[in-house]
């Protein structure tokens, strides 16, 4: 059993990381459009090209971590050496310099391909940790509804705070209250990101006769089946997500009319979040983790339809369905990442190599290509629909808004779910490999 302590030390982790990605999630696409005043259309197109840039980096940095050999482990000691550059890079990319033009948009570009490279090179190491701190295909389940619980603490920061300290640090000037936003919670980030290393230890060590190319692991990757489902699921889910993230605070803005509930709509959906990641170990205990997890996808985009129905002056009902879509959505995160470890038992039984940070680069590879489309996607619908920033929008637009932000993020969670119906990995199929490892080591 793992301890409590630690569990909580592994989350502290993942609100330092969220801290930066929900940001990413909330507020870039505004802080471009509104701030920096770049065009929406041009910010869909950077996203799409800096996340691919970043995406390719993932399995470079898994097979990196992976032949990593210190006294602290593979993974841990990234914690330790990048916390302070990642915090830096954090604060440099909210900050607005004198630019104009081309200028401004290669400064926005340089500093946003510089905060995915830092988020990769110390966010992959940390996901791998979580596969290495249990084999106990239930305790694993725990580890990671400690993390999203806490991950998502770093979301309610994000969500709960922002805009309030950009209001009192800038009085007016929102370019400057974000740049001194940011260098708090980065702050903050850093000291997490010290407790996290501080209090895990790594458990489950890499074959020591295992000496695998970076070619030999990829082909490896790709033979493993059940890991590649997971890619294809995680993809679409996130592409669908961060485009009804990203299209939230508009939504609140524009579409409901009330900017002034932007803070409190945010902030209710993470708590919900929170709560939800709470509940996947009692429910994974109860359930079929795979039968769960295709219901809870279902749900979410049922969800999101029915939101379509919603009238700008019911404000509570958008408000109740936005908490719901939350709550069932990130009820089912810890399932998929508890998945993830249980695809590396798997890869090792087929192809005798166990390549724990490939495996889980690999899948945050898709989950970068979801997180460049739906950032993307976003950017391109507001100027399809001829978004005009921090102007009074036609109906037309504010109608583009709506389908935006309800029916295509639906289709995402209904593709994750038909997608899922391919996956076996069941707690019974794990516990069984897991058993015909040990028997042959």
């Amino acid at each position: 059993m793992i301890s409590v302590k630690e569990k909580i030390a592994y989350g502290l982790g993942d609100t330092a990381s969220n801290i930066i990605f929900q940001t990413v999630m909330m507020f870039l696409m505004l802080y471009y459009t509104d701030v920096v005043g770049l065009d929406p259309a041009t910010v869909g197109t950077m996203f799409l090209a800096v996340r691919i840039f970043d995406a390719i980096t993932d399995p470079l940095m898994g097979n990196i971590a992976d032949k990593t050999r210190t006294r602290w482990g593979h993974f841990r000691p990234y914690l330790l050496w990048l916390a302070l550059p990642f915090a830096i890079i954090s604060i440099v990319t909210f900050t607005t310099p004198e630019l104009e033009g081309t200028a401004k948009i290669v400064y926005a570009f340089s500093t946003y391909v510089l905060l995915m490279v830092a988020y990769t090179a110390i966010n992959i190491p940390y996901c791998a940790l979580g596969g290495v701190i249990t084999a106990d295909a239930k305790e694993r389940v725990s580890v990671q509804s400690y993390r999203f619980v806490f991950g998502m603490l770093g979301g309610v920061i994000v969500a709960g705070c922002t805009m309030p300290m950009v209001e009192y640090f800038g009085q007016g000037d929102n370019a400057k209250g974000y740049q001194y936003a940011m260098t708090i919670m980065s702050l903050m980030g850093l000291v997490m990101f010290l407790l996290c290393f501080a209090g895990t230890k790594e458990r489950i060590e890499q074959p020591k006769e295992q000496q695998v190319s970076f070619k030999e692991s990829l082909a490896s990757l790709w033979k493993n089946d059940q890991w590649r489902i997971l890619c294809l699921a995680a993809m679409f889910l996130l592409t669908g997500q961060v485009l009804r993230f990203t299209l939230a605070v508009y939504y609140v803005k524009y579409f409901l009319g009330r900017e002034d509930l932007i803070t409190s709509f945010m902030t209710l959906g993470v708590v919900a979040s929170m709560i939800g990641c709470a509940l996947a170990q009692p429910l994974a205990k109860r359930v079929c983790k795979i039968k769960a997890y295709i219901w809870l996808q279902t749900i979410s985009a049922i969800i999101c339809v029915l939101s379509f129905f919603i009238a700008p002056d019911q404000t509570v009902l958008a408000f109740v369905a936005f908490i719901l879509w939350k709550f069932f959505l990130d009820m089912a995160t810890p399932l998929l990442w508890s998945k993830m470890a249980d695809t590396i038992d798997y890869g090792h039984k087929k192809t005798g190599i166990r390549i724990t940070g490939m495996v889980y680069s690999g899948v945050i590879f898709f989950i970068k290509m979801g997180v460049a489309l739906g950032g993307a996607i976003a950017g391109w619908l507001l100027a399809y629909y001829n978004y005009q920033p921090d102007a009074a929008q036609t109906e037309a637009t504010k109608q583009g808004i709506l389908i935006s932000f309800t029916v295509f993020p639906a289709i995402g969670s209904f593709v994750v779910a038909w997608v899922m119906r391919k996956y076996t990995l069941d707690t019974e199929q794990v516990v069984k490999i897991q058993s015909e490892l040990t028997s042959t080591s």
